[in-house]
């Protein structure tokens, strides 16, 4: 019998102990890998830029903004692009199928941010070929079973001039992201269209997306442009897109402590019960430890034993718990937009490695230390 064999067969010396331990690690990682999950995903700004700029009314960010601004942001020299938005809400068929469309110009929003978005010169043509084209992006796509030429009809909250709350278009294409964590669950129309069709609010904005030039600090540009129109009839916040999504995390909840104080009671919670587990065991099998060392084992090697069935048991659970959550993050819907991202199995990989070693160390020096006489004696 190997040293590894040895190892694996004391872990599941007890196999309802072990097997319970495993489901417990198990449950802790997969909140924890589903978390990470959300928060590295496109609903969460762990993934969001620090540079790209979005320019709101400062009243409030559902108010909008006159599209005149446009000129006066673009003629600052640390302004390397600028486009702009108008978010339009509805639904599609049914009120709970919600989507988002961005109503913009196609090539100014390219110019801004293309590349977040994976918006190529293509794409771009294609949205320029007719006035009621739109580029969908791949989430958005997937979910409602959408492809290229399919056209679709949006009841919308934004009405327009002829009374009536029917959008149609034409999808020409599908933009994917840049990455897996880049939001994609929603509609890119063109601004024409939409201001000349709807009712009221012609010629404004939503947002003004800035990106500035290479080296310019993204501070000192936001409160340069909040400056341009301090003294405006409709005044202006500048932020960073991870200002935002933090921003408007925290209008429901401060998700980041959360998440770590939920995660790090799991996992305080596991470490507890697995130290308890291991004391009793290695109390439990004194008179074999005290056999080894009669046998020559060192005691660097009992404790090495030690050490190799907790990290045994955390990373079959582990394993387990990791398999799940990217099970999970497969099978539910795009718009919550979980990312299992590699940054998030390495992270659970050095948990899963520091913890299996923590909790076993304590078992495993009053392994070493156990003096013989005293585990004979517990025979």
């Amino acid at each position: 019998m190997t040293f590894f064999q040895l190892m694996r067969r004391n872990a599941w010396r007890k196999r309802l102990r072990a097997t319970l331990l495993m489901f417990s690690v198990g449950v802790a990682f997969l909140i924890y890998a589903l978390t990470a999950s959300f928060l590295g995903g496109s609903q969460g700004a762990a993934g969001a830029s620090d540079n790209l700029l979005g320019v709101f009314n400062k009243s409030g960010r559902g108010l909008p903004l006159p599209l005149a601004y446009l000129n006066r942001i673009a003629a600052d020299a640390d302004v390397a692009a600028v486009a702009y938005t108008a978010r339009m809400r509805g639904f599609v068929e049914v009120e709970k199928n919600i989507v988002m469309t961005s109503a913009v110009d196609p090539r100014a929003v390219a110019a801004a941010n293309g590349d977040e978005l994976g918006l190529t010169p293509d794409l771009i043509a294609a949205l320029e070929e007719g006035r009621d084209r739109v580029l969908v992006g791949k989430a958005l796509a997937e979910a409602q079973g959408w492809s290229v030429g399919q056209r679709i009809g949006v009841t919308s909250q934004l009405m327009r001039a002829d009374g009536s709350r029917d959008w149609r278009f034409v999808i020409s294409g599908i933009f994917e992201g840049a990455n897996a964590s880049t939001d994609t669950y929603f509609m890119l129309a063109r601004y024409d269209t939409i201001n000349e069709a709807r009712a009221r609010d012609k010629d404004t904005v939503d947002t003004f997306v800035v990106r500035p030039r290479e080296g310019v600090s993204s501070g000192v540009l936001a409160a340069r442009i909040d400056a341009l129109f301090a003294n405006s009839a409709a005044q202006t916040r500048t932020q960073s897109e991870k200002q935002f999504l933090e921003g408007f995390l925290r209008q429901f909840a401060d998700v980041g402590l959360i998440v770590g104080l939920v995660v790090g009671a799991a996992f305080v919670t596991i470490l507890m019960i697995t130290v308890n587990t291991m004391l009793f065991a290695v109390r439990e099998r004194s008179f074999e430890i005290g056999v080894m060392k009669v046998l020559g084992f060192s005691q660097g090697r009992i404790m090495t034993l030690v050490l190799g069935e907790t990290l045994f048991i955390f990373a079959a659970g582990g394993a387990a718990g990791l398999l799940l959550a990217k099970l999970a993050t497969l099978l539910i819907g795009p718009e919550f937009g979980l990312v299992f991202s590699l940054s998030v199995l390495s992270k659970s990989l050095a948990i899963i490695a520091g913890l299996g070693l923590l909790t076993g160390l304590l078992p495993a020096w009053n392994a070493m230390r156990m003096p013989i006489v005293n585990a004979f004696r517990s025979r």
